[in-house]
C-alpha cells in the first residue's frame, strides 16, 4: 500500500498520541516521588520494545515511528529511573 497523505496523518496522529500518553504519568512520578503503584518488571519490558520500536524506525527511515519511540524512550527511562529511586 502505498503512502497518502492520509495515512502519513494518521501515523504521525498515532506517534502523537501514543507518545503523549506517557507524559502525565512521568510528570506525577516527578511531582509526587511516587512509584509503588508501578510495575518494574512491566515498564523495563515495555521500555525494550519501545528501544526495540525506535531501532526498526532508523533502520526503514520512518520518522514518525523514529520521533516517537525516542521521545518514548526518553520518558519511560525518566520513570524507570524514578521507579528505582523511590521504590
Amino acid at each position: 500500500m502505498p503512502n497518502t497523505p492520509l495515512l502519513d496523518a494518521i501515523g504521525v496522529s498515532a506517534a502523537i498520541l501514543t507518545t503523549l500518553c506517557w507524559l502525565p504519568q512521568a510528570l506525577k512520578v516527578f511531582r509526587d516521588k511516587e512509584t509503588r503503584a508501578i510495575s518494574l518488571p512491566a515498564t523495563v519490558t515495555l521500555n525494550a520494545g519501545i528501544l526495540l520500536w525506535l531501532v526498526y524506525g532508523i533502520g526503514i527511515g520512518d520518522w514518525p515511528v523514529i520521533g516517537a519511540n525516542a521521545v518514548s524512550f526518553v520518558l519511560m527511562s525518566a520513570i524507570i529511573a524514578m521507579k528505582l529511586r523511590y521504590g
